[in-house]
């Protein structure tokens, strides 16, 4: 469900502005969140701010055991991330973002840039500051920010039903005080802890893994038969063997 019929309207008001005025290759300006608005259209050779917009909104379609690089650059893996969200949602599938792309995503999108599905307030229950982790106040929520994206990524792929984050971000104190590891990736804020739901926990634990998480901790590893961890360090380590992960 869409927070409000706002992103409804306005991204079918983008979508039918750009096919009557026939633009090709570029997308109208349109202020269509408070957010962000792409005003060209991309493809695999472009670089820039918004390029990395984009990659961030389609982190969670990297493939397989794989990680989109935000790196501004729109290679080959961002064209096969953009295809595969294409897909996930029966748009055309060529791995160019235009208007129709953009659309979707206006539609998938909150004003503060998070994913209409989960908030910033679901991915942090310590504080309000994002203050006293492993990194920056404004790293650790921009972290969280890419994980809420990859996770609309696997609520979709799930069925669209609902995930439940119980754990997000956290402070070094925070963490103490849950007894997490001194080298938690809650301290980085891009690790989420996830409720069973309807889904089942070993079955949000093998879809994880198509969807940009180096770091998927489940039933069979030790303290974690009660949620499964997400969470995005530089090397992958999986471990569910209940699951068979």
């Amino acid at each position: 469900m869409f927070r409000s019929l706002r992103h409804i309207v306005t991204a079918f008001a983008v979508l039918l502005s750009t096919t009557v005025l026939g633009v090709v290759g570029t997308a109208g300006p349109a202020s269509a969140d408070a957010c962000f608005t792409w005003s060209r259209s991309l493809s695999q050779g472009a670089t820039g701010a918004d390029v990395r917009q984009l990659q961030i909104r389609v982190s969670g379609y990297p493939g397989y055991g794989a990680v989109l690089a935000l790196d501004s650059s729109y290679g080959p893996a961002t064209k096969a991330a953009v295809t595969r969200f294409q897909q996930a949602y029966g748009l055309t599938a060529d791995g160019v973002a235009g208007p129709q792309t953009y659309a979707k995503l206006y539609a998938l999108q909150d004003d503060d840039c998070t994913p209409v599905n989960f908030t910033y307030a679901e991915l942090n229950r310590c504080n309000s500051t994002w203050a006293g982790g492993a990194v920056s106040a404004a790293t650790a929520k921009a972290n969280a920010l890419v994980t809420m994206w990859k996770l609309q990524a696997l609520r979709h792929a799930l069925g669209d039903r609902p995930l439940v984050v119980n754990s997000g971000f956290r402070s070094t104190s925070c963490n103490s005080a849950v007894g997490g590891a001194s080298n938690s990736r809650h301290l980085y804020g891009d690790a989420a802890d996830l409720g069973a739901g309807s889904q089942g926990f070993c079955t949000i634990a093998k879809q994880s893994r198509s969807h940009g998480f180096n770091q998927i901790l489940g039933p069979g590893y030790p303290d974690h038969n009660d949620h499964i961890h997400v969470a995005a360090p530089a090397s992958r380590f999986w471990s569910a063997p209940s699951c068979g992960i």
